[in-house]
C-alpha cells in the first residue's frame, strides 16, 4: 500500500526477484512511478478497505507492507491485513518514532524514518554503544538491545547468559517476541534484549562483540 518513492522502489525490487506485485494507491497518478514495465496489478482505492484489498489479492498474499504517508493509515492497513486476512509476513512505515517502538512491542514489524531509525542504526552499528530500552528506577538494572557476533549462530541462550554473566529478558525473532527457554538458540537475525547492570553492560557488549568461547 502506497505508491510513492519507497512504495515504487519496494514494488519493482519484489518484481525484478520473480514476485508477484499488486500495488494499491489512493491517487492513480501515482502509478506512473512503476513506469511502463511493471507487470504487477495496479489498484486505486484506500489500502486498508477490505474489498480494496481483496481485489489486490490479500487472501493469496505471502506479504503485506503499508508504506503511505499517514501512521494510521500504515498501520490500520497493517492490522487489516494481518488479523482479518491472516497475512503472516506484515510491516509497516511509521514517521512518529513514538508509535514505532509501541508498535514493535506490540509485535507489529515497523520501519521509522530520521530519529528513531538512526538510534536502531546506531544500536546495530555499534558493538559498545548500546541503547538502554528500560532502566529501573535505581538506575542499577536495565534492558538493553545489545548486538552479537555472528559466531554465536547456533549457540544456546544459556551458554549465551553463562558467559556474559547477563539475562535475556527475551527475543526478537522475525518481528515477534519470544521468550527464550532452556533449549532455544541464538538465530541469524535475533535482537537480543539483556538485563544486566549499569555498571557491567560495558563489558557483556564486549564479550557478545566475539566470537564464542570453543567448546
Amino acid at each position: 500500500m502506497g505508491c510513492g518513492r519507497v512504495g515504487s522502489t519496494l514494488a519493482l525490487s519484489l518484481e525484478s526477484q520473480g514476485h508477484d506485485v499488486a500495488v494499491i494507491d489512493q491517487n492513480s497518478t501515482a502509478f506512473r512511478r512503476l513506469g511502463s514495465t511493471f507487470e504487477g496489478k495496479r489498484v486505486t482505492g484506500v489500502g486498508f478497505d477490505r474489498d480494496t484489498l481483496r481485489e489486490a489479492g490479500v487472501e493469496d498474499a505471502y506479504a503485506f507492507a503499508a508504506v503511505s504517508n499517514g501512521d494510521n493509515s500504515n498501520i490500520l492497513a497493517a492490522r487489516v491485513a494481518r488479523e482479518t486476512f491472516g497475512v503472516e509476513h506484515v510491516v509497516a512505515r511509521i514517521y512518529d518514532p513514538g508509535r514505532a517502538e509501541v508498535y514493535q512491542r506490540l509485535g507489529i514489524p515497523t520501519v521509522a524514518t530520521v530519529r528513531w531509525t538512526a538510534d536502531q542504526m546506531l544500536r546495530r552499528l555499534l558493538p559498545q554503544g548500546s541503547v538502554p530500552e528500560h532502566t529501573d528506577p535505581s538506575g542499577q538494572i536495565l534492558i538493553a538491545d545489545v548486538p552479537v557476533h555472528a559466531g554465536w549462530v547456533g549457540r544456546r541462550i544459556t551458554e549465551l547468559e553463562s558467559v556474559t554473566g547477563a539475562r535475556v529478558a527475551y527475543l526478537t525473532r522475525l518481528g515477534e517476541g519470544l521468550l527464550p527457554a532452556a533449549d532455544t538458540v541464538y538465530q541469524d537475525g535475533d535482537i537480543v534484549h539483556l538485563v544486566t547492570t549499569t555498571g557491567t553492560l560495558t563489558s557483556v557488549e564486549q564479550t557478545l562483540d566475539q566470537p564464542p568461547p570453543a567448546h
